[in-house]
């Protein structure tokens, strides 16, 4: 039976000698005076912000744009521009008639010429009852009454004063004109039509400035902010480069759920034309998970751990694992960064504060 058990001894004395042999390899760079642990290291990934671009689609249009109205109402027996035509400001754009204007302000001055001929009598006699009072002819109280009857036809005059002015202007409210220089994009009532009050009659826009509006869902409101450069595509040509708008106005986010917020992006000068469809990028930035090799994460008394290397020297990070995807570890911690490197082999013979020698 011993000389059975004689080879197994010597197998398994061989392979101790080959072991041996490989650590004293190994630990050859302890000799030298530096000890260097070899280790394997991987990248620590994620944290970057991944842009995933959205296109809103829009109109182009004027930044100063109006729709015009009559503040009164009437006839339209006058329009003096056509679809198209360029206006500048004050030029006459149309007229109402209404056959109660002119015979009120008419009114309103007569009552008005009528109230100052009584208010001038009426001041000339308390002049004159004034004097004569000082000789003792008009007694106080016939004064007094003929002053309180100066004084109300005083404040009389300056109601019909109001008055006059109140006729007179609805007069010239019957009558249009352009509040900027511009072009009429828009006819909506064609002559001879009634029109009511403050009912639309066409509409103008200036050529100075043109901005876009889109709607974006509110969670879309925290990726974008005033002054920011958003590109912009033209639907109708699509291989052209897009311009840069600047973004010049942002909603506030309601309660109602799912409604669209705009956004207001102005456009630079002499870039596409009003009317146009075109369609604005916005790109979230959304921080992905901070992610390590599965074999990297040590536990420890001090809990999960890893080893990251920096300028050959390994630290320990402490982690908080959050779930594995893969071959990977998704972790929380505030020290490790994307990019950092991270041992996952050779981590048995490593301590804090080792030099490595990363193969």
């Amino acid at each position: 039976m011993t000389p059975l058990r004689t080879p197994v001894a010597l197998v398994f004395l061989a392979v101790c000698g080959l072991l041996l042999s490989g650590c004293m390899g190994d630990d050859a760079p302890a000799a030298s005076g530096k000890h260097e642990v070899s280790v394997r290291v991987s990248d620590v990934t994620g944290g970057e912000a991944q842009e995933i671009p959205l296109r809103f689609s829009g109109i182009v249009r004027s930044t100063q744009r109006a729709t015009l109205t009559f503040q009164v109402s009437g006839t339209l027996r006058q329009r003096t521009v056509e679809l198209g035509q360029t206006v500048v400001a004050g030029d006459l754009l149309a007229r109402v008639y209404n056959p109660a204007l002119e015979p009120a302000r008419d009114s309103a001055k007569a009552k008005l010429d009528e109230l100052i001929t009584r208010y001038d009598q009426a001041k000339r006699e308390w002049e004159r009852s004034s004097r004569l009072h000082e000789r003792g002819v008009v007694s106080e109280q016939n004064l007094e009454q003929i002053a309180a009857r100066r004084d109300s036809l005083k404040a009389s005059v300056a109601t019909a004063q109001a008055a006059l002015a109140e006729a007179t202007q609805l007069l010239e409210e019957s009558t249009l004109r352009a509040p900027f220089g511009g072009r009429v994009e828009a006819l909506l009532v064609e002559r001879d039509e009634f029109v009511a009050a403050g009912q639309p009659v066409m509409r103008l826009s200036s050529p100075e400035g043109k901005e876009v509006e889109v709607r974006v869902p509110a969670y879309l409101l925290a990726h974008v902010s005033v002054d920011q450069e958003l590109p912009i595509w033209s639907v109708q040509n699509r291989i052209e480069a897009p311009v840069t708008g600047s973004v010049v106005e942002i909603a506030q986010a309601g309660a109602i759920r799912g409604e669209l917020h705009p956004v207001l992006v102005s456009l630079p000068i002499n870039t596409l034309d009003t009317g146009e469809p075109v369609e604005v990028g916005i790109t979230p930035n959304r921080e992905s998970a901070i992610t390590v090799p599965l074999l990297s994460v040590i536990r420890s008394a001090e809990g999960m751990t890893v080893f990251r290397v920096r300028e050959g020297i390994a630290r320990r990070v402490p982690v908080q694992v959050e779930r594995v995807v893969g071959e990977r570890v998704v972790v929380r911690t505030g020290e490790l960064e994307p990019g950092d490197k991270v041992v996952y082999a050779g981590m048995t013979r490593l301590a804090d504060g080792d030099a490595v020698e990363v193969r």
